[in-house]
């Protein structure tokens, strides 16, 4: 059934569930990336001077779709705060260390950059766009790429 749409608020009311369905989509897509690899980033290297307490492995988060200031907005960070654990460092500093591919700040050559590749491969490689607009076509939206 087609809605009669007459001004801008019942046209971002109409959008509303299209946009927040597609921009967990999105998210999801960035949270799955950016766990792949934190993954990579784990394996492959065993310490000697600590001991694991994969607090890095588990500190990603993904915040649902809500409205926000006439759009909708969705997160997905690494919680540096839940990274609590760590001797002589801060959780920032891990996190900044994993995306420069070092562990515990020594160097380590074959390491993902942890945030870094995540964005490469999500946003600068333009497959969160191709996402969006093959979510937006199955809604009948026609969308040109």
């Amino acid at each position: 059934m087609a809605k009669h749409i007459s001004n801008m608020s019942q046209l971002q009311k109409a959008l509303q569930p299209v946009m927040k369905n597609m921009v967990d989509q999105l998210a999801e897509r960035v949270y799955e990336t950016l766990n792949h690899y934190l993954s990579d980033y784990y394996t492959g290297w065993t310490p000697e001077s600590y001991r694991r307490t994969e607090a890095f492995l588990r500190s990603v988060v993904k915040v649902n779709a809500y409205p926000d200031k006439g759009g909708v907005r969705a997160c997905v960070y690494i919680n540096t705060d839940s990274m609590d654990d760590y001797v002589n460092a801060t959780g920032y500093q891990v996190a900044q260390w994993a995306n420069q591919g070092m562990h515990g700040g020594l160097s380590v050559n074959h390491k993902p950059h942890v945030w870094q590749d995540t964005m490469d491969n999500t946003i600068s490689n333009g497959s969160l766009v191709e996402l969006a607009v093959k979510y937006l076509r199955s809604q009948g939206i026609p969308v040109r790429s």
